[in-house]
């Protein structure tokens, strides 16, 4: 492809120097905020995004002052675990140099938002100090590689975590950009580091990995990029179905992006090497062939359409030497988190508190972030996250599950988890507004609210137990995963969304928009109107998204 053909972002990405532009030199930017327009795309790259409160920016406007510009970063937590000692660290961080709100995201790792330009390299330190950094959580590179994350599902949920492991640091970009700008480590001469992988230019778009353990599809593995679903016989790991194409985002009103399920396209048995080998040559394969002229056109989704599915796996097998074998049977039964105490096979015990909307601070009463510390600081839980932004307290032995507990219940964590209803259980929200520049609409600051609106309906109906799930996003962009729900909302305008119906429990089929532009009174009117019928008319044992679907869809 000639240069001219090539969007904005792909020349910045090849004159980046492995992604050190002027970032150095947009931190001693001191008139400004911000840093340079170039570089906000490099900083991507680096784990965070530039933002403004967009709740402020008439008031900063009428007084002339540029808006209030701060920065959100994310960890790189392949698995997404920390230790005791890296959640006090975090609490310390986001207090010091966030809004002091700890977020988990759907993408199993942790986001902290407001950081002024002053403080990101604090903040860097401190990850650093902790074993820890945001490379490559966000820009057009590999990003926070998710694993099923409860231990209690498969004995062998360690070998398969390891595999995040692996995989995180296979496909990490080998630039040193990030410990030289942020660290002040010293660059050693002026050659740019050979990268084989991502070469100078980088990906097209964004690329995420998941991985699931049958028969328990937490992570919904089919929207990732490219999806190992663990196939296990007699408590054995035997290989993983390799499967691409996955991605949730769309643009409104241009039908050439959609959102679309990943494709199975074979099998590799449990050789370490074969696997990793065949994860890097999926990404090479949309490196090489991935659109780099419309970014909206960018994700391997795309390619796999414009190539077809036995091109693309073609393509990946000739670069790999070997066939991908015939794709192994595989079954998913639900989707949800394991919320309370539950018991491994080596006979620790692990905790799933629910955090709603994944915002871990204290407020309405609840003391989550000073509970979380409490319990950190006792140095007897690990701390897992979940893409259903949870939080599982892991890995308590048996002798200590006392002193755990007594402290969720000093907190009323247990309380605040057992009463939290069905619905609201299995909702997720994107950040929306005030911060994301790209949110047309609410969605974790309005999804409470409108939940506390909508359980009344499930009363009247009799479905308050019915696990129906439940998601929202401010725009089509997909990061709440609303696309991949049994009703989803997507933001269009303040106050008003789209209405989806008729995906499916276990994450396997998407769904389908039914209204347009709905505001809260003609959302509760419709959903009272769809629980009404689904009560009256669904067969014995199905779920609101197979009903919905049969009965308006199909």
């Amino acid at each position: 492809m000639s240069d001219k053909n090539l969007s904005g972002t792909e020349k910045i990405k090849m004159a980046s120097r492995g992604l050190r532009g002027t970032l150095s030199e947009s931190l001693g930017d001191s008139y400004t905020g911000a840093i340079r327009e170039d570089d906000q795309s490099l900083s991507k790259f680096h784990g965070m995004y530039q933002q403004d409160d967009r709740d402020r920016r008439l008031e900063r406007s009428a007084k002339k002052l540029e808006p209030l510009y701060s920065f959100m970063c994310r960890l790189r937590l392949p698995g997404g675990f920390l230790t005791a000692q890296q959640w006090m660290m975090l609490h310390d961080v986001a207090g010091k140099h966030s809004t002091g709100t700890i977020k988990i995201t759907t993408r199993q790792t942790i986001q902290l938002h407001g950081i002024l330009k002053s403080h990101i390299k604090p903040t860097m330190h401190s990850f650093n100090l902790n074993g820890l950094d945001s490379i490559a959580t966000c820009g057009d590179v590999n990003r926070n590689v998710c694993v099923s994350s409860i231990p209690a599902q498969s004995a062998i949920h360690e070998e398969i975590f390891g595999y995040a492991k692996k995989i995180s640091e296979m496909a990490k970009p080998k630039t040193r950009a990030w410990y030289e700008i942020w660290l002040d480590e010293e660059k050693i001469g002026e050659k740019v580091e050979d990268d084989p992988l991502y070469q100078n230019r980088y990906l097209p778009r964004k690329f995420k990995v998941g991985i699931a353990i049958p028969p328990h599809n937490d992570i919904d593995i089919l929207i990732n990029d490219c999806a190992l679903i663990a196939i296990i016989e007699n408590g054995e790991l035997k290989g993983f179905n390799i499967a691409a194409g996955g991605g949730l985002g769309a643009t409104h009103g241009n039908e050439n992006t959609y959102p679309r399920l990943a494709s199975v396209l074979g099998f590799v048995e449990n050789d370490e090497q074969k696997i990793l080998k065949a994860v890097y040559e999926v990404i090479t394969v949309q490196r090489d062939f991935g659109n780099r002229s419309d970014r909206k056109q960018a994700r391997i989704k795309y390619t796999i359409d414009k190539l077809g599915v036995d091109r693309y796996r073609e393509e990946v097998e000739k670069r790999l030497g070997f066939k991908l074998q015939e794709a192994r049977p595989f079954e998913f039964t639900e989707r949800k988190d394991w919320y309370g105490w539950v018991k491994d096979y080596k006979g620790n015990w692990h905790y799933t508190v629910f955090v709603e909307n994944g915002r871990i601070l204290d407020e309405n009463g609840l003391q989550l972030k000073t509970a979380l510390l409490e319990i950190a600081e006792t140095g007897l839980a690990g701390f897992r996250f979940t893409v259903n932004q949870n939080v599982i307290l892991s890995d308590i032995n048996e002798e200590d599950k006392h002193t755990i507990d007594t402290l969720l219940r000093k907190y009323r964590i247990i309380e605040h988890t057992d009463n939290a209803g069905a619905l609201r259980k299995n909702a997720i929200a994107c950040v929306a507004l005030n911060t994301c520049g790209l949110a047309l609409a609410e969605a974790q600051r309005y999804l409470p609210t409108l939940i506390s609106k909508i359980e009344p309906l499930l009363d009247k109906h009799g479905l308050q137990n019915d696990e129906i799930i439940l998601r929202m996003t401010g725009c089509p962009n997909g990061c709440g995963r609303s696309p991949n729900a049994e009703i989803g909302f997507v933001g269009t305008a303040l106050g008003k969304y789209n209405l989806h119906i008729g995906g499916d429990r276990l994450g396997l089929r998407l769904n389908t928009k039914y209204k347009d532009s709905l505001n809260e009174e003609q959302i509760l009117s419709t959903l009272d109107e769809l629980f009404g019928v689904y009560v009256s008319e669904k067969n014995e044992g199905e779920t609101f998204g197979d009903f919905s679907y049969r009965k308006y869809i199909a």
